[in-house]
């Protein structure tokens, strides 16, 4: 028995370190976050006057990234747990409902946006990617600044507010933006094909056509069959369809063997459509994001 007294205690030890990872070294408050796009967010929001612990890395895919057991455990342990919702977070869902089982609050982004579905030729789901839409931004920054206030201890409220009405007006200026930029396309020419359905709330709002999507699925954990390439190279030839995009943390091999199915001359140009980059990759923040999607978006159609 004495032989295991070491094992036991290294366990304990183990335990303990784990559980003294949920709160920031300096005693501030613990916020964490499923998505880069929303951790971007949310610190636009609290500033310093919390940790913001963004699980996803940048580049990842927010369908299929995980997390590691100290990350869990701080999940566990946060202030609050900021997740999209809406199904985008598949390989989180387990670690997500365990923290709301142990007390932790949870609010999760899609319930302040009227969405809108995806639809292929056999199948239809909600879209989770509401973020492609400013206008939809708009009131999930409201909400995630009332669950700050609600439920982040030590928070300035006043701070809190100010942050808020500034990061919603550069929001609102994205979205005025994005449109004049949009304006610059034809109508007849707005036609979009991604790797897979991700701008439908884009498309909602500025006035485009999805024509369709290489992944017939709101997910990239879906995988396309023959059929679906051979259906989708046909909907491209007759709409005339001259670029396709590819998120530029997905590879692009199945969006190239599309292009070259195809049997037309289309271009394939990247998007950072789920995920932030590293620093100095174009796309840090959520509103460097869009604008970058947006000029190649108008410059891939225009």
């Amino acid at each position: 028995m004495r032989r295991a007294l070491p094992a036991v205690a290294g366990l304990l030890l183990l335990a303990g370190a784990l559980a003294g990872c949920t709160r920031a070294d300096d005693g501030r408050p613990l916020v964490v976050v499923t998505t880069n796009v929303l951790g971007d967010v949310v610190g636009e929001l609290v500033g310093d006057q919390a940790e913001v612990l963004t699980l996803m890395p940048p580049g990842a895919d927010p369908h299929s990234f995980e997390v590691s057991a100290q990350e869990a455990a701080r999940m566990r342990g946060a202030d609050l747990l900021v997740a999209n919702g809406l199904g985008l977070e598949e390989g989180l869902l387990a670690h997500v409902e365990a923290a709301r089982e142990d007390g932790v609050p949870v609010v999760e982004a899609g319930d302040a946006v009227e969405v809108v579905e995806w639809v292929g030729e056999d199948e239809s789901g909600v879209d989770p990617h509401f973020w492609t839409d400013p206008g939809r931004m708009a009131p999930v920054v409201d909400a995630l600044s009332g669950a700050i206030a609600d439920h982040v201890s030590g928070i300035d409220r006043d701070r809190l507010a100010a942050d808020t009405e500034r990061y919603r007006a550069e929001v609102a200026d994205l979205d005025d933006w994005m449109a004049g930029q949009f304006g610059q396309i034809p109508v007849e020419r707005r036609d979009l094909v991604t790797n897979h359905h991700v701008f439908g709330y884009l498309a909602d709002r500025y006035g485009f056509t999805v024509v369709g999507a290489v992944i017939p699925s709101g997910s990239t954990l879906a995988s396309p069959s023959a059929s679906d390439l051979e259906d989708l190279a046909a909907a491209i030839r007759e709409a005339g369809v001259r670029t396709v995009f590819a998120d530029s943390s997905q590879p692009d091999r199945l969006v190239q063997v599309l292009a070259e199915q195809a049997g037309i001359d289309v271009a394939v140009v990247s998007l950072f459509t789920e995920s932030l980059t590293a620093e100095g990759g174009g796309a840090e923040t959520y509103l460097q994001m869009m604008r970058a999607n947006t000029e190649a978006i108008v410059a891939g159609l225009r």
